[in-house]
């Protein structure tokens, strides 16, 4: 799986004219699913970002996580995070999961956030054309690969 975590202190996802996440301070997560993934390397990755310490402390030091911020998460599927361009110029999206399998590794995905921060879980809709209105903080960006970590 791969994630792009922007931290921000605003975010919020629109399908049409309907507003379908917002969130205040904390991630939006671009979630993208890959053809060999699977419950274990969801878990893997959201483990990862629950701990991530991205937010400032007192001392203006990058040390405290979601939790200790209160922050919350607006998680966005995105297929095009597995694009792969190294052969000329139309990126190939083979590496990404067929849309059944990534969208039942997006709800297990989702699932994992909200049981660790109820009531501050926030969604895009699976499949829909998205528009992803943000404020990045900082900005501060992290990309993170299950491959990797």
């Amino acid at each position: 799986m791969r994630a792009l975590i922007q931290r921000v202190s605003s975010a919020y996802v629109q399908v049409d004219e309907r507003i379908t996440g917002s969130i205040g301070k904390g991630y939006l997560i671009l979630l993208g699913v890959g053809r060999n993934d699977d419950s274990r390397t969801c878990a893997k990755l959201w483990h990862k970002i629950e701990n991530l310490r991205i937010f400032e402390d007192e001392d203006g030091k990058t040390n405290l996580n979601l939790e200790q911020v209160q922050g919350e998460v607006l998680i966005v599927s995105q297929f095009t995070l597995f694009a792969n361009c190294k052969k000329g110029n139309r990126p190939s999206l083979y590496e990404a999961a067929p849309p059944e399998q990534s969208e039942s590794l997006y709800e297990q995905f989702v699932a994992l956030a909200r049981a660790s921060l109820p009531g501050r879980v926030a969604t895009g809709e699976f499949g829909a054309m998205m528009n992803v209105h943000l404020v990045n903080q900082g900005p501060f960006t992290i990309w993170l690969d299950t491959d990797e970590i």
